[in-house]
Formats: C-alpha cells, sequence, structure tokens
C-alpha cells in the first residue's frame, strides 16, 4: 500500500539556517549565505558547493541550480537525515572525465515549498491538490512564477556576479526530486533561454491530478537545443509514477525528442521515494548534464 506520509514528507519544509561560516568538507568546498530577497518569495539560504581546484585557479564553471537545497551536501539537516552526496558523487565523475566541474547552487526550499514548485501555469482550475488525498490548495495562492522570476533574475545574476561562472544557457542547468522535479522541467520551459538542461527526479506527477504534463507538452522548447531527464522507482509514492512518465515521454516522441540523445527517462525497480534512493543513482543525470 502506497505511503501516505512520503508525500507529506515531500512537501514538508525544514526550517532556515542563517548565513554561517563555511562548512568544512573533504570534497571541494561548501559556503552558504542568505540569498537576496525578492518580492512574493520567502527568504531562504543558499549552498554553494565549489569544485576541488576553486580556489586559486582562474578557470570558469558552469553552473548547476538544485532544488531543496538543504538535502544536498549536509546529512544534519538533510531531510531524515539522508544527504544526496552531490559533492562526493561530482568529485568522483570529475576525477575519471565523465563530468565537467561544475559550482553547484543547493536553493534550500522554505515554509511555501509546495506553492513554490507547483507550476503555475499549469493549473486552470480554482484549486489543485498534491495527490493520494491530501487537502486542496488554492490555485491564486502557487507562487512558483514568482520563484523562477527570483531564481533568474535575482539569485543568478548575484551568482554570476560573486563566483566565476559560465553565465550562458549551454552552461547552466537546473535539478530537483518530486515537487523539485516539476518546478525543474517547468524552468526549462518558462526560461529557456536560460537553463540548457533539466534532471527531474522521481518527477511527483500526480500533483493536480497531471496537469503539468499535458502543460509541458505544450510549452517544453523545441529539441535539439536542450537536456531533459527523467526517472523514477517504482515503490513507495513512486509506484505511481509509471503510467504519467509514460505520457511524457510518449509526448517527447511525438514533438521529436531524440531519446538518448536530448532526452532520457530510466526507471529505476525496487527504488523508493527517499533521498538515499536519489543519491544512489544521481551520477547519472550529473553525467548527462554536465557530460565533458
Amino acid at each position: 500500500m502506497l505511503d501516505r506520509r512520503a508525500l507529506l514528507a515531500a512537501t514538508a519544509a525544514l526550517p532556515l539556517a542563517g548565513a554561517g561560516p563555511v562548512l568544512a568538507r573533504t570534497t571541494g568546498r561548501v559556503e552558504r549565505f542568505d540569498a537576496p530577497t525578492s518580492a512574493g518569495v520567502l527568504p531562504r539560504a543558499v549552498d554553494v558547493w565549489l569544485p576541488p581546484g576553486y580556489d586559486g585557479a582562474r578557470t570558469r564553471h558552469p553552473v548547476l541550480y538544485m532544488q531543496d537545497g538543504q538535502n544536498v551536501f549536509e546529512p544534519g539537516r538533510a531531510f531524515g537525515g539522508q544527504e544526496w552526496r552531490i559533492d562526493e558523487t561530482l568529485e568522483a565523475l570529475i576525477a575519471v572525465d565523465r563530468v565537467r566541474a561544475p559550482i553547484v547552487l543547493g536553493v534550500w526550499n522554505s515554509a511555501n515549498r509546495a506553492l513554490d514548485y507547483m507550476p503555475r501555469k499549469a493549473v486552470t482550475a480554482d484549486t489543485f491538490t498534491l495527490g493520494l488525498g491530501a487537502d486542496a490548495l488554492r490555485t491564486e495562492d502557487i507562487t512558483s512564477d514568482a520563484y523562477l522570476a527570483w531564481l533568474t533574475g535575482v539569485l543568478k545574476p548575484a551568482i554570476d556576479a560573486r563566483y566565476r561562472t559560465l553565465p550562458g544557457r549551454d552552461d547552466t542547468f537546473v535539478m530537483g526530486s518530486s515537487m523539485g522535479g516539476l518546478i525543474s522541467a517547468y524552468a526549462l520551459a518558462e526560461y529557456p533561454e536560460v537553463f540548457g538542461g533539466a534532471a527531474c527526479i522521481s518527477t511527483h506527477w500526480p500533483a493536480g491530478d497531471g496537469v503539468v504534463i499535458d502543460w509541458l507538452a505544450a510549452h517544453l522548447p523545441p529539441p535539439g537545443g536542450h537536456r531533459l531527464y527523467f526517472d523514477h522507482g517504482t515503490t513507495t509514492l513512486d509506484a505511481l509514477y509509471p503510467p504519467l512518465q509514460a505520457r511524457m515521454d510518449a509526448h517527447l516522441r511525438a514533438a521529436g525528442w531524440r531519446q538518448g540523445v536530448d532526452w532520457i527517462t530510466r526507471r529505476f525497480e525496487g527504488a523508493e521515494h527517499t533521498e538515499a534512493a536519489w543519491a544512489a543513482r544521481a551520477d547519472i543525470p550529473l553525467a548527462f548534464l554536465l557530460g565533458a
């Protein structure tokens, strides 16, 4: 039986942290700061991973923006104590030249997580739910358009000014899981001139009864200029996803997206809807987006 608590956990917000010292790491270096604010977007912290060799070099780097940033690098703040281990995974990939060394932005979620991550333009009814019997939410309260405007118009310029980034579309990517997968796909559709690719892990298609699938089919950029990655497991909340992901895949094929070139969908038998499961396969979307 599907665990309703998994859905509630996926939309829960964790407390914010104030700006603090640089975190001691064995891989690269992580800085934390309070992000600049914008109207309609709650304040949040951002963790920035600088790859090995960043200090003292002049090299510029591609940038990966990741949703639910408190789950990305540090188990002490991650949901359930399970981090994505993105820094460790990237260092291993960099060491064997499978990826270009990126700067990674872990953009923390807020108390408005579900509203920040639900694609606003996809919802035409007055209310929507996240599925599995969750309470109805008001469409007018969705803040995803404001969130993406902040991400691209406020945070990105600040990051490009502060760090040695490659700021162009072909070097800027976005990635997230569950509702974070929805907002990552939405970001690619809404800002195709900003993001060259999106990785959408265990995308929570049941939100809004699947309305995001058909909206994306009509609004994704044409194939050939972007990379799009989807995956899902088959147990807990992910057991809902295979038929919905198949609908999304059919739209991509019909639009001319080339599987294995422009787009990848992967199925992981027995994988759950957890940070640990996503960490175990994070090398696959990272290599697809950042392949050397």
